[in-house]
């Protein structure tokens, strides 16, 4: 069982070099969840006292107004031989056995943390001390309650220091230790007070009832001893600690429990209690319940640590990875960022994620839907096609047929696709920014460097600019192929609609008449809206071609070429981290380990029961 308080104990320090003294905090808390004996008292109360008679040494700063200025975390330690000695956290490697030197140090430490003001701090000091002559027990030496501010000190300090002491002894796993005088009315004791209000029921309670040998004659406790005044669930304790002569003669705590021990077999008022009065019971019955407690919270601790563990890590994902020192390694984190980028913009443009659809449709709907709204009818009508025919035969008539007039008129009807076809292009690279906006927004990663974030932005649009112009350039070329050419065998079959029962003599001697005009309109249409189908399937190959295939296949190479380039300076730079994120990172780290390292170290006392 004495490995279930050394659990504690180590947790407790560890808790402690993390900052996790219990206060409020974003940051998930072990050290609420830690049982812990609280020890509470006014001024003056024998609370000192107390705590040097359960180690057996002198070694508390004694002196008026309030000596104790922050939280005192005494871990005793049962040795079976050798010296005893004590360690400080904040001085690992340094053992004390001059507990006079303890005594200076614990003033030293409060001075470091507090200035040489009266100020109270909440960061707890963390003392072990080794002796065979202690029980296996970890107390949390608060500051005593006071009702005046002495000189030197703010009017709040009373409120502060009762706000510091409920914050300890308000946690459900907190066992308090109300230390009051006998030789003053129960009613008025503050630690009775205090403690009634967090726990009204005495579940939680343990009261000990100091300088009983002060009492004036003719009065005694056994009322408050035997539960009658003020009933606990735990019995009332009493103890006789050293008096002011005896600690400034330094009468030896070995010697000063004998008498105590004494005190009480031959007291008539207390005989009867012998047996469960004085410091050594004290220390022997806290140490025990403190077992039992620890034990009965071990199922409850376990699912906390594996709870808060879990939360650490998502968070710590969410986060993401800590920034590496050397170039190769910025470069690497920065190529694995740009690689989760890419995969995301790709899983858009292939329907994994949404988006990617939405290119059909502008080979579905809108070229097709611009394309009809050209209306080659109207550029075709009556009077055009008698303008460029006219136009184009110049001074010297055509003889057989207008070439010249069926080539302007197919080349103002296919000039005006250029407009949807360079629409489409527009279109295309619109919806390929979006999805590139959307790709950085959905890698978290990016989230975490705000350079390198609009540095990738910047990268994907050049790139997509330049893809652009590359396929306005193809596709407007297809368009020109077709002007720049036209289908011959198509114009072939005219001569032979002629023999099946036509005119030829329209074609020679009345070139401009309006049957004859209207079957010229009528054939250019016909060959233009030919052409406008083959381009309608012709014109998405060249923009998928282009800027779709382009962007799946290379979207970052310009980026990654001028990457490589770069120096580990400017590599850190593109890695900006905010520095709250990476302390918050570094602190949650720290954190997990901690609960890491508290989930192997209570499994394995739990499989030991």
């Amino acid at each position: 069982m004495e490995n279930l308080i050394t659990l504690v104990n180590k947790l407790q320090r560890a808790c402690t070099a993390l900052g996790d003294h219990g206060e409020e905090s974003s940051l998930p808390t072990l050290w609420d969840a830690l049982p812990a004996i609280a020890v509470v008292g006014g001024q003056s109360s024998g609370k000192s006292s107390v705590l040097e008679s359960i180690v057996g040494k002198d070694f508390l700063p004694r002196g008026a107004g309030i000596v104790t200025r922050r939280p005192l975390v005494l871990q005793l330690h049962r040795i079976d031989e050798g010296r005893e000695y004590a360690e400080f956290m904040h001085q690992p490697r340094k053992r004390f056995t001059d507990f006079a030197a303890v005594r200076k140090e614990i003033s030293d430490e409060t001075d470091r943390e507090t200035g040489r003001t009266k100020q109270i701090s909440t960061v707890p000091i963390h003392l072990s001390i080794f002796s065979p002559n202690v029980v296996n027990l970890t107390l949390v030496d608060l500051p005593g309650l006071t009702k005046v501010a002495v000189d030197g000190q703010p009017e709040s300090i009373v409120q502060d220091i009762e706000n510091m002491v409920r914050s300890y002894i308000e946690k459900p796993n907190c066992i308090i230790l109300a230390i009051s005088p006998a030789n003053q009315d129960l009613a008025t004791s503050d630690a009775i007070k205090i403690s009634r209000e967090v726990d009204p029921k005495g579940e939680r309670t343990f009261g000990v009832l100091t300088k009983i040998d002060l009492m004036d004659k003719g009065t005694d406790a056994v009322d408050i001893l035997e539960g009658r005044s003020y009933k606990l669930r735990f019995p009332w304790i009493g103890v006789v600690n050293r008096s002011q002569a005896d600690i400034n003669k330094s009468v030896d705590m070995i010697a000063a429990r004998r008498r105590e021990r004494e005190y009480f077999a031959t007291s008539p008022e207390y005989r009867h209690l012998t047996d469960r009065m004085g410091s050594e019971h004290l220390g022997k019955m806290l140490s025990k319940h403190l077992e039992t407690v620890i034990k009965s919270r071990i199922p409850g601790l376990q699912s906390l640590i594996n709870k808060t563990i879990t939360e650490l890590e998502a968070e710590l994902n969410r986060l993401g990875k800590p920034i590496a020192s050397d170039a190769g390694g910025k470069l690497y984190a920065i190529m694995e960022i740009c690689r989760t980028f890419d995969q995301i913009f790709k899983e858009h443009l292939d329907g994994v994620r949404p988006g990617g659809d939405k290119i059909y449709s502008v080979f579905d709907n809108q070229l097709p839907a611009a394309l009809k709204r050209l209306q080659f009818d109207k550029h075709l009508s009556m009077e055009n096609v008698r303008k460029l025919i006219t136009e184009a035969d110049g001074y010297q008539p055509h003889l057989i047929a207008p070439e010249q007039g069926y080539r302007r008129l197919i080349e103002f009807s296919l000039v005006t696709i250029r407009g949807p076809a360079e629409a489409a292009v527009d279109a295309v690279h619109a919806i390929l920014k979006d999805l590139t906006h959307k790709a950085i927004g959905e890698t978290m990663e990016l989230k975490q460097y705000p350079t390198l974030r609009s540095e990738v932005a910047n990268a994907a649009i050049e790139s997509l600019d330049r893809m652009r112009e590359e396929s306005k350039k193809a596709t407007l070329q297809l368009v020109d192929m077709e002007i720049g050419y036209l289908t011959v065998e198509y114009f072939r079959k005219l001569p032979q609609d002629i023999e099946k029962g036509g005119n030829p003599t329209h074609s020679v001697f009345d070139r401009y008449n309006d049957s004859y005009l209207r079957r010229v309109g009528t054939n250019v249409l016909s060959y233009v809206n030919m052409v406008c189908a083959s381009l309608r399937n012709s014109i998405p190959k060249s923009v998928v071609y282009c800027q779709v295939r382009e962007a799946k296949r290379g979207l970052l190479d310009h980026f990654f070429t001028e990457l490589g380039k770069k120096e580990s300076k400017q590599l850190g730079k593109l890695l900006d981290e905010d520095p709250e994120i990476m302390q918050r990172r570094s602190n949650l780290a720290k954190r997990l380990e901690l609960y890491r390292s508290a989930q192997e170290e209570i499994d394995a006392v739990a499989w030991s029961k």
